[in-house]
């Protein structure tokens, strides 16, 4: 006959010989994985109030600014190389194009505000955050949301300017070129994240520890349980206890240890954070020998007069015109301009003389 086979979790059954009982427990629950809704398209529909919605989580975006080393570094680069040549211009202060043109590099989005005089004469360009605009169901009506109130800021007809990202899905809001990439910048905060709890639970336990000793009294078995479930940390790895009682338990092999996985060296962490930081530098078309960042691929950058040079030519003059979308309202002796390095395709490097 067969011994029986009882599970048991956290009591003691009354036990017989020839009985063979099998006690187990298990720590930890699992965690949903897609919880992140930050790539959820979810189209465009207007309110109660006559506004429309953005396609995408604009609160989402702005806390992906902050998610991991290079996101939202590279952002600031793209934006820093906008404004390097920037002619001064009364109608835009430095400061308002700083924000204009982020508000374009990380929603796909960026507003003005055009204010004139009594003679109807363009006097200041005012920068309007991307996060509170949205556009209405009246031709060329945007509204403001505002936390003070519930009611939205309505501006006038053609009193807005709208730069935005072609999105060829809807015609009413931008999304921004890297919108492809953001699973591969949450992925590298996973990975950090991961590792951060690895080593914040410390003394974790992270195997199963299983036992065949049938003289084990039920009080040391609790204290044993308790001992690996109140281990040092917050639980982030987990463990799992078994005990098959048995009268016929080898004595050299009562106790086993069995590893689920050598999680401090085949992680792969740094694997992961290589191939992440190479699609965020993908996703933006920046050059990490420019702004800051080194997939470790190469021993150097390389000649960095020549990386700047194609960088602004294939990268920061078509940012430049996207910006210069602003002219389009304006009266053609008060456009907004930018200057051109030695280096641009307009004005080559000059020959080096003999």
């Amino acid at each position: 006959m067969k011994p029986r086979l009882q599970v048991i979790n956290g009591h003691a059954p009354n036990y017989h010989q020839q009985t063979a009982v099998t006690d187990s427990f298990s720590f930890g629950d699992p965690e949903p994985c897609l919880d992140n809704r930050l790539t959820d398209y979810i189209g465009v529909f207007s309110d109660s109030n006559g506004i429309y919605a953005p396609p995408i989580s604009l609160q989402g975006l702005v806390k992906l600014l902050r998610v991991n080393a290079q996101h939202g570094p590279i952002l600031y680069f793209k934006r820093n190389m906008i404004l390097k040549w920037y002619k001064p211009n009364p109608l835009l202060s430095h400061q308002a194009l700083s924000k204009f043109a982020f508000d374009l590099l990380w929603s796909g989005n960026a507003y003005l505000q055009i204010i004139k005089n009594t003679f109807g004469q363009v006097i200041k360009l005012r920068h309007l955050p991307a996060l509170t605009m949205r556009y209405t169901d009246t031709r060329g009506v945007y509204a403001q949301l505002s936390n003070r109130s519930n009611q939205p800021i309505y501006f006038n007809a053609g009193e807005v300017i709208h730069v935005k990202e072609y999105d060829p899905a809807q015609g009413i809001y931008g999304i921004p070129q890297y919108y492809g990439g953001i699973q591969s910048a949450l992925l590298n905060e996973d990975a950090t994240l991961f590792r951060r709890r690895y080593y914040k639970n410390g003394a974790h336990m992270g195997f199963i520890f299983s036992m065949a000793d049938p003289n084990l009294s039920e009080a040391d078995e609790t204290a044993l349980k308790n001992a690996i479930r109140d281990s040092k940390g917050v639980g982030n790895f987990r463990s799992l206890f078994f005990n098959f009682r048995t009268n016929k338990a080898d004595a050299e092999k009562s106790i086993k240890i069995t590893p689920v996985g050598d999680i401090s060296t085949k992680d792969e962490f740094e694997r992961i954070k290589k191939i992440t930081l190479n699609d965020m530098l993908s996703m933006h078309r920046a050059q990490e020998a420019l702004s800051g960042q080194s997939s470790g691929d190469s021993p150097g950058f390389g000649d960095l007069d020549k990386i700047t040079r194609a960088y602004y030519n294939n990268e920061v003059v078509p940012m430049q015109q996207d910006v210069l979308g602003i002219n389009n309202y304006l009266p053609a002796a008060q456009h907004i301009e930018f200057k051109e390095p030695e280096y641009s395709d307009l004005n080559p490097t000059p020959k080096e003389s003999a």
